[in-house]
C-alpha cells in the first residue's frame, strides 16, 4: 500500500526557517509530480510548490524566492520531496499537505499526506 509520510515543521516565526519532508512508502513505479499545498480553515487547498519528474518547479507567488522545493529518489523506490521555507512570514501559517501524482500498475494516481500544521509564534 502506497502512502505519503510527512515529517518536519515547527512554529512559524517571522524571518525564521523550516523544512518539511514527504516520503513515499510502498511500491511506486514512477513519479509524475510531488509537491505541497496549504490548507487554511474554510478554504480550499492552495498550491505552494510543485516539482515534476523532470525537475521543473512551480511556486505560489507569495512564496517565490523564499521557499525551495527539492526531491530525491532512492533507486526509484523511495521518493522524498522537501520544502525548504526561509524568511517565514505570519501568513505562511497553515496546514501543509504533501501531494504526489504517482504511477502504479500503469495508472496515474493521486496521493495526499496526513498534513502538517505550522502554527504562528510571535
Amino acid at each position: 500500500q502506497v502512502q505519503l509520510v510527512e515529517s518536519g515543521g515547527g512554529l512559524v516565526q517571522a524571518g525564521g526557517s523550516l523544512r518539511l519532508s514527504c516520503a513515499t512508502s510502498g511500491d511506486v513505479f514512477a513519479v509524475n509530480t510531488m509537491g505541497w499545498y496549504r490548507q487554511l480553515p474554510g478554504k480550499e487547498r492552495a498550491l505552494v510548490a510543485i516539482m515534476t519528474s523532470r525537475g521543473t518547479t512551480n511556486y505560489a507567488f507569495s512564496v517565490k524566492d523564499r521557499f525551495t522545493i527539492s526531491a530525491i529518489s532512492e533507486d526509484g523506490a523511495k521518493n522524498t520531496v522537501y520544502l525548504h521555507m526561509n524568511n517565514l512570514k505570519p501568513e505562511d501559517t497553515g496546514v501543509y499537505v504533501c501531494h504526489a501524482d504517482l504511477i502504479l500498475l500503469g495508472y496515474s494516481l493521486d496521493f495526499w499526506g496526513q498534513g502538517t500544521q505550522l502554527p504562528f509564534s510571535s
